[in-house]
């Protein structure tokens, strides 16, 4: 199963000093029954971008969390064994749980199979964004414009390769 890892700079850092993408359980985004209901497409690429940009806003969210790091939203895809992640049945239904999943024991980052970043051109609308967040959360409107500014900025797609030269723009 693909799952799409919410990270920042910084934790991608992290996951390449270790190794280690989580060591479970942690949320990740994926094409859940419920996002397929939401997003009303069979079409597996459009389901699969779709579980990208859930990611994609929770990095928005971590980023929120964590002012000190480079405004740059960070995904990281990954295929896990069937099984290794699951939907709570609970939240199933829930918006702000769409194509959430948890992921269960220790993802290595060698599984990893590309990494999505923000261009450098995004960092101002990203930076509002997570200034914006828990205003846009508490139903302004205004700030919701905001939050979605920073999602019309497409993620630029890296190979595994590139992540060591990744991690050094967050340092």
């Amino acid at each position: 199963m693909r799952v799409y890892v919410p990270l920042t700079l910084p934790g991608l850092a992290e996951a390449h000093r270790t190794g280690e993408l989580g060591t479970g359980p942690f949320v990740a985004y994926a094409v859940t029954p419920a996002l397929r209901e939401w997003y009303l497409s069979d079409d597996i690429e459009e389901l699969e971008y779709a579980a990208l940009n859930r990611a994609a806003l929770a990095s928005l969210r971590l980023l929120a969390a964590d002012p000190g790091a480079v405004r740059r939203r960070v995904v990281v895809a990954v295929d896990v064994p069937d099984g290794a992640a699951a939907a709570d049945p609970d939240r199933g239904l829930d918006p702000a749980a769409l194509g959430e999943v948890r992921v269960t024991g220790t993802v290595a980052l060698a599984k990893a199979a590309s990494v999505h970043v923000d261009s450098d051109d995004a960092r101002e609308d990203v930076t509002a964004a997570a200034d914006a967040l828990a205003a846009a959360d508490d139903g302004d409107d205004d700030a919701q414009f905001v939050v979605d500014g920073a999602e019309d900025h497409e993620l630029l797609w890296y190979a595994t390769q590139e992540i060591a030269n990744l991690v050094e723009l967050g340092g």
